[in-house]
């Protein structure tokens, strides 16, 4: 009997080593599936990418006519070996590469360095810089094109401005909103019902600019109404709300023919002031609107500032980083997520009353929903949380497509915008200025340390 128990079992060494050699099969990697082959294999579908987008344009008489300009030419070729030189400096000459960046690194490193003690030192750097800065912002345009004049005053201030409330929601308190653009619908028909371009009349009509203040409070109770029944959501269900939203603003303001003039459009007054001793009309001249717009922006930017050192900034950044922990510690977060939700819709309510004002004339289709999925995409690129991230997100993004009017073909010009925000996503997703606090909750998260999350805000549902 103890000798069946303690004899091997019949096969039991040969079934050992089938599943070690199995394991070894399952552990061996083919030279293909190894990381250095396959970062070539993505170089090289970017390389044939990038040749179809800067390629021959598609007829509808040859449908391959593309393929076959594209594919036998001499364009792809070069893109193919751009894209092989840079990944074999890349793979193979990667140490070198890394010295002389930390060789040009050390270079920058001492000017700015003086730089930054002298702005640390010395109060009159840090005074004089930020006019001298504003005063080539606010006069520099005088001497660019009357288009670009136009393109600065339309798209970029107005984007900016939206940008910067949007910030407040969703780089500040974490809130993912992908119906802000409602907000500037709220207030572009605030300002046609106030001046009295409705159907339906005030009970006193006002100039443009008393109605900015309306605009601000009508957008605060918006906010509010939007922000109450979503208090328990985040992520991605806070995400289809918003759109909700969202869908709901655009088809009352498109449906609504007795009230909004539906997909007629509306034609507002200009601003304009009278004072009695002194009066002045806003016309077509692009650059009076885009001083008013600096103005409008310089004042957020100033508010926000201030609001993002108290407490209710510092609020808004416990909610983002865990909201059961900061409810935990005593934060009120429903009443500060109501109040991310209704700052930033104020912003976007002054941005509607200015573009109303300055294009004259608007019709639902200006407020698409894909503006909302362009002002996040701006946020995001320049760096969420971080206010010159957002400026410059903002500005580059919509200067970008138009510097391409000239060289892509307009029905393109947007996939290169597409483009560069897949690249930008994968190697930075931080974004191009990224706030500190952004920064370390990325090194955090690829160190593996605590909880943090460098990829997103939380699930939804969660309470």
């Amino acid at each position: 009997m103890s000798t069946k128990t303690s004899a091997p079992p019949a096969g039991t060494s040969r079934g050992a080593s089938d599943v070690l050699a199995s394991a070894a099969r399952l552990r061996k990697v083919s030279w293909y599936q190894r990381p250095r082959w396959r970062r070539l294999g993505a170089v090289l579908a970017v390389a044939v990418t990038l040749a179809l987008m800067t390629g021959e344009e598609g007829t509808t008489q040859d449908l391959f006519f593309a393929l076959r300009e594209d594919f036998t030419g001499p364009a792809l070729w070069i893109w193919v070996a751009a894209a092989v030189a840079v990944w074999a400096v890349r793979e193979f000459l990667g140490e070198q590469t890394s010295h002389a960046v930390t060789r040009a690194r050390g270079a920058a490193a001492s000017p700015l360095g003086k730089a930054r003690h002298l702005w640390e030192t010395d109060r009159r750097v840090r005074l004089g810089a930020p006019v001298l800065l504003l005063a080539l912002v606010a006069f520099g345009p005088l001497g660019v094109e009357r288009y670009w004049q136009q393109v600065l005053v339309d798209q970029i201030a107005i984007f900016v401005l939206l940008a910067i409330g949007l910030n407040v929601v969703i780089g500040w308190a974490g809130l993912l909103d992908l119906g802000f653009i409602a907000f500037f619908a709220i207030g572009a028909y605030s300002a046609a019902y106030w001046t009295g371009a409705l159907p339906v009349q005030p009970p006193v009509v006002l100039n443009n600019f008393l109605v900015l203040p309306i605009a601000v409070a009508t957008c605060l109770v918006a906010g509010v109404i939007l922000g109450a029944p979503t208090l328990r959501l985040r992520g991605d269900y806070l995400a289809i709300v918003t759109l909700g939203f969202h869908e709901i603003v655009y088809l009352v303001a498109k449906n609504a023919d007795g009230v909004t003039e539906g997909t007629r459009g509306v034609k507002v007054e200009r601003f304009s002031i009278d004072l009695g001793f002194f009066s002045y009309e806003w016309r077509l001249d692009p650059m009076p609107y885009y001083w008013l717009l600096i103005g409008f922006i310089v004042l957020a930017i100033f508010l926000f500032l201030r609001l993002e050192h108290s407490k209710v900034g510092r609020a808004w950044t416990a909610i983002r980083e865990d909201e059961v922990a900061a409810a935990a510690t005593g934060v009120n977060t429903v009443r500060y997520k109501l109040m991310a939700f209704a700052i930033g819709a104020s912003t976007s309510g002054v941005a509607g009353v200015a573009y109303a004002s300055k294009a004259g004339y608007f019709n639902p289709e200006n407020f698409a929903i894909l503006l909302s999925v362009l002002v996040l995409a701006y946020v995001i690129f320049g760096g969420m949380g971080s206010i010159p991230g957002v400026l410059f997100g903002a500005a580059f993004l919509v200067w970008l497509p138009e510097y391409l009017r000239d060289w892509v073909d307009p029905k393109d010009r947007y996939m290169y915008l597409g483009a560069l925000l897949v690249i930008m996503m994968i190697y930075r997703p931080q974004g191009v200025w990224p706030s500190r606090r952004r920064k370390r909750e990325l090194s955090m998260a690829e160190a593996g340390v605590g909880d943090a999350d460098a990829t997103g805000p939380a699930e939804g549902g969660q309470r």
